[in-house]
């Protein structure tokens, strides 16, 4: 049986609020490494105050994780050549939505997104906002058109979630399955 390539996978956490999605996220990735071989992280300064507001615990720290500041320029994400198969913001801000449309680089979570896509790689933004203006819709549109793909982080409630996790998780289960990792989560008619 051949093996299976092992993803490279980024996650970067805007300052929206939601920062439930990512811990979540976060827990349930670790929990595949048999199919991932790097995970790399990056907060904004925004997020990390919103991670603490929203869940009341010290942000993540992990051998198995890189963590980059969001003014690295140096690190493996700001350029073409890296070796990360898929990006995913979680939290998206609409601030980090519609500088990604507009083309503007002006900190890592935006210069990886420009990157993923020019490389015609797998971009997964999870805005968290409501409602949408015209504004944020036509920035969205913008970055499916470049080749992105708009997860918003809206729950869904066919399989009964019991807790705040469970709803969450229906989200992270979604953005799990776009990356193209394998998983047990909830299926149609199942």
């Amino acid at each position: 049986m051949p093996s299976i390539k092992k993803k490279n996978i980024a996650i970067a956490i805007s300052g929206a609020s939601g920062a439930i999605y990512a811990q979540r996220l976060l827990k349930k990735i670790k929990g595949l490494d048999n199919q991932i071989d790097k995970i790399a992280i990056v907060f904004s300064e925004n997020a990390k105050q919103i991670w603490q507001e929203e869940l009341h615990k010290p942000l993540p720290v992990a051998q198995d994780m890189q963590i980059f500041e969001n003014n690295d320029f140096y690190c493996p994400l700001a350029s073409g050549s890296n070796d990360f198969d898929a990006m995913i913001i979680v939290p998206a801000s609409m601030g980090i939505v519609g500088r990604i449309a507009n083309g503007i680089s002006d900190d890592l979570i935006s210069r990886a997104a420009d990157v993923m896509l020019k490389e015609r790689r797998k971009l997964i933004v999870v805005p968290r906002e409501t409602p949408y203006n015209l504004v944020h819709i036509r920035n969205m549109e913008t970055i499916t058109l470049a080749g992105g793909i708009i997860c918003p982080a809206t729950p869904s409630f066919y399989q009964n979630p019991q807790n705040i996790n469970e709803l969450a998780d229906t989200v992270v289960d979604r953005i799990i399955d776009l990356v193209g990792l394998q998983q047990k989560s909830f299926r149609w008619g199942d």
